[in-house]
């Protein structure tokens, strides 16, 4: 069997599962995503993402759409503005207009949104929620979802995130707690409900980090400032601390006496959320885990190499769509040749980023004071 005449499934419709798509049409091999979402418009997609020249810029230009990329890239999202708890300001970077596109930030749906578009009608089945696979007795995978109907591939791509239901057809292994947990919230068009907070916040990236908790304020290009309370706890907090998370009003006002003991300018923020409080565990997979080829069936992003979220998983799961795309492409007689030069690769590159993503943990974990010194010592490297 060639890998053109191969039946291809892809399960998740996130960035990494749509590159690998989007690769494979570029190299005439044809592939179907399975999505559970409704539409691309049924749930927000989340935050800024900085893109990296080796990562997410990488797969992009092999999938062909750097153009459209640097079409909707965000320069002045580079920008960043680091504060003690005691409102000192311990860093400014202001991004000048003619700087390179480095790292840039990009919004999720805009990103999201041009690889959709990037593939042919039909690519991308939304409303399929994946729920197990079959092996067929002559090779390949029935997959069963959740609205009762089924599908059959000869190679089965998990891409569907943490809690990845193409994962135990590998490996046992699943995520565990780092001791941090995220409520997430949002102030829609800042600029016009709060011009004073806007201009604190800035044009990209406010960062304020404790020992034990962190504020983080994000500059997103629909006008929306995303906020992030992170609380270095174990996992039952999010159900011991008392928060009623899904009473707006309650939640931000708990929320609010948590941040009290920190400098004034900061409780605002809080204050002026007025989207859902989202509570969200952090948890990662073991560094290093990798597993024996299995006939049929791989994986990519989240799914094989969950990491802790410091601005390596978007951009890995995208590398990763990139080369599994690129090494079927180069084998096209031989796909599982294909999958296991994949596979080799990237548990490799995973480890060495992950292991760099838990360094970036403690950093960050050890307050303002601890992740400046970090910048210094790397810019006078």
């Amino acid at each position: 069997m060639t890998i053109h005449d191969a039946r291809i499934a892809i399960v998740g419709g996130g960035l990494g599962g749509l590159t690998l798509a989007r690769v494979l049409h570029v190299h005439g091999i044809d592939a179907v995503v399975y999505e559970r979402d409704a539409s691309r418009a049924a749930r927000g997609q989340g935050g800024m993402l900085d893109l990296h020249a080796d990562g997410g810029q990488h797969a992009l230009r092999e999938a062909g759409l750097e153009e459209g990329f640097l079409a909707i890239a965000r320069r002045e999202g580079q920008d960043l503005r680091l504060l003690d708890p005691d409102g000192t300001l311990l860093l400014q970077e202001d991004t000048p207009d003619d700087a390179p596109l480095d790292r840039p930030e990009v919004d999720r749906t805009a990103l999201r949104d041009l690889l959709v578009d990037s593939l042919p009608e039909g690519a991308v089945v939304w409303g399929r929620a994946f729920e197990r696979a079959t092996a067929l007795p002559g090779g390949g995978h029935r997959l069963h979802f959740a609205d009762g109907t089924t599908a059959e591939c000869d190679l089965l791509v998990g891409a569907d995130g943490a809690r990845s239901r193409v994962r135990p057809l590998l490996t046992d292994a699943r995520p565990f707690h780092i001791g941090q947990n995220v409520v997430e919230s949002g102030i829609p068009d800042i600029d016009r409900t709060h011009p004073e907070l806007a201009a604190m916040v800035g044009r990209g990236n406010y960062w304020v980090l404790g020992t034990d908790r962190s504020l983080s304020a994000q500059r997103n290009g629909d006008g929306r400032v995303r906020v992030y309370l992170g609380f270095y706890t174990s996992e039952d907090w999010l159900t011991t601390c008392g928060i009623p998370f899904e009473d707006g009003e309650r939640a931000r006002a708990a929320l609010t006496k948590r941040f009290a003991d920190w400098a004034p300018q900061f409780t605002p923020l809080i204050q002026a959320c007025t989207d859902p409080f989202v509570p969200r565990p952090i948890a990662m997979l073991p560094i290093g885990l990798s597993w024996a080829p299995v006939p049929g069936v791989t994986l990519l992003g989240d799914a094989a190499h969950l990491m802790p979220p410091v601005g390596e998983g978007a951009n890995l799961a995208m590398r990763d769509g990139a080369e599994l795309g690129l090494a079927l492409a180069a084998h096209p007689g031989d796909p599982a040749t294909a999958v296991r030069a994949y596979e080799t690769a990237m548990f490799e590159r995973a480890t060495a980023v992950a292991r760099r993503s838990a360094d970036i943990v403690k950093i960050l974990m050890s307050g303002a004071r601890g992740l400046l010194e970090f910048f210094q010592r790397r810019a006078g490297q």
